[in-house]
């Protein structure tokens, strides 16, 4: 593929609402992904209201799976053992390995983290219920960050 082209095609995948774009020529591939945003939703004060007599509420943009755990659900947090693209089911026709509300053990599949083409399964660590999932799927996730709240 010529450079012109190459550019065009980085900037027609960038204005659309694509999330994932894949490519394949001549045995040379591109990949293109777009971290997905997701609002936000936080209610400043419940006796402060907008004259409607509704909560007033503020909004900001957040990557998707940055979710701040401080203060929410308490429980032992699942994270991530390494850097790359997150998976809640073994494949997109499949249900997910694990819902807010289910029941988990020690050592079973909470999800999938690709990296690098590997596909490494993601166990719980700890026995009880699922309580958050905070991460979304296909979300890159960093190494360090919380996955799965079980309580």
């Amino acid at each position: 593929m010529e450079f012109d082209n190459l550019v065009k095609l980085i900037q027609a995948v960038s204005e659309s609402e694509l999330t994932r774009f894949s490519y394949e020529e001549n045995g040379v591939s591109i990949s293109m992904k777009k971290d997905k945003k997701q609002k936000l939703v936080t209610i400043n004060n419940v006796a402060e209201t907008a004259g409607s007599g509704l909560p007033v509420l503020t909004a900001a943009e957040a990557p998707a799976g940055n979710a701040d755990i401080s203060g929410q659900a308490e429980g032992n947090i699942v994270k991530s053992p390494l850097v790359g693209t997150f998976y809640s089911a073994p494949d997109p026709e499949s249900e997910p390995f694990v819902k807010v509300g289910d029941p988990v053990s020690k050592g079973q599949v909470l999800g999938i983290v690709e990296a690098m083409k590997l596909m490494n399964e993601i166990e719980s660590d700890y026995d009880g219920i699922v309580r958050q999932i905070l991460v979304s799927n296909e979300d890159v996730i960093e190494y360090g960050q919380p996955l799965f709240v079980i309580g």
